[in-house]
């Protein structure tokens, strides 16, 4: 059998782009760890009466279309989550991208017993679009 280079250059656009998936794979788990774990928990506990739960949230199914606008833009209202009020501010996150938001988003709605349907970069830049 002999060597075909074409061959090999046929697929290495494949190669290229399964490694980006593999790189952004766990980047939504990277930034809750760098983002939100530091008031929310290590497992969306929240804390006690101050910080709302993420963890089976009724907050996250409820407002699902305004939580892009909630994660950039941050929060200084009261929130209910799980039927207890919540009147802590919640940091704006302006610096992360449409596709940064999108795959925090997504860990935040498949962990801790939360089962939301996966979330698009153009749902999350539609969202954004609106509460601008």
């Amino acid at each position: 059998m002999r060597f075909r280079p074409a061959v090999l250059f046929a697929f290495l656009p494949l190669l290229a782009l399964a490694g980006c998936f593999s790189n952004n794979r766990h980047q939504g788990e990277k930034l809750y760890a760098q983002h939100c774990a530091s008031c929310h928990g290590d497992q969306g506990q929240g804390l006690e009466r101050l910080i709302p739960p993420l963890a089976g949230s009724d907050y996250l199914t409820d407002h699902r279309r305004e939580l892009p606008c909630l994660l950039h833009n941050g929060q200084n209202e009261v929130m209910v989550v799980n039927g207890v009020g919540y009147h802590n501010v919640m940091p704006s996150n302006k610096g992360l991208s449409p596709a940064q938001l999108t795959n925090l988003l997504n860990y935040i709605e498949s962990h801790w017993g939360n089962e939301a349907v996966p979330r698009t970069i153009h749902d999350v830049q539609a969202q954004l679009d609106k509460c601008r």
